[in-house]
């Protein structure tokens, strides 16, 4: 497996309450999460407001997430082409940068939004699928932040997928 080259650079203080570099790395720790896409986890929090105090590495949690309930979750996706089907909604509301290659997204309507490199995107808890239709790996730069399920149609749209 070839993931894009990440740096992780993290801030945090010294026990004077000096602002230092904690950690300056190359994402190493990129997982599958289903096939042909990866993800590596930047920082997650369990809390909004977030507490910036304590020395753990946010970016080590364990466990398997697409969001943390009253938390955030800053990660790196690498889509390979023949990107695996995934049709989800999510509890959050997400800011995707794509940083590097073409990808498609399909809504539950059957409309497909073509994004590429520079493109940005607020995902707002709809039914989505991303698919890789290219030659080449989309990586996009993700961050959600928990969110109440939608409203509309007199309905409630949880998350599923």
């Amino acid at each position: 497996m070839n993931n894009p080259k990440i740096r992780r650079v993290v801030t945090g203080h010294d026990e004077q309450g000096k602002a230092i570099v904690k950690i300056d790395e190359v994402c190493t720790n990129f997982a599958e999460g289903r096939p042909n896409g990866y993800a590596c986890n930047i920082w997650t929090t369990d809390t909004v407001p977030a507490d910036n105090s304590g020395q753990a590495d946010g970016g080590q949690r364990e466990g398997k997430f697409t969001m943390i309930e009253n938390g955030s979750v800053f990660r790196i996706l690498d889509f390979k082409p023949g990107l695996a089907r995934r049709v989800h909604r999510t509890d959050s509301i997400d800011y995707i940068v794509v940083m590097s290659g073409e990808i498609d997204m399909d809504l539950d309507d059957g409309e497909t939004v073509h994004l590429k490199a520079g493109d940005v995107m607020v995902q707002r808890g709809t039914v989505h699928n991303w698919i890789n239709r290219g030659s080449e790996s989309c990586v996009m730069a993700v961050i959600l932040v928990h969110a109440n399920p939608v409203q509309a149609g007199g309905k409630t749209l949880n998350a599923f997928g």
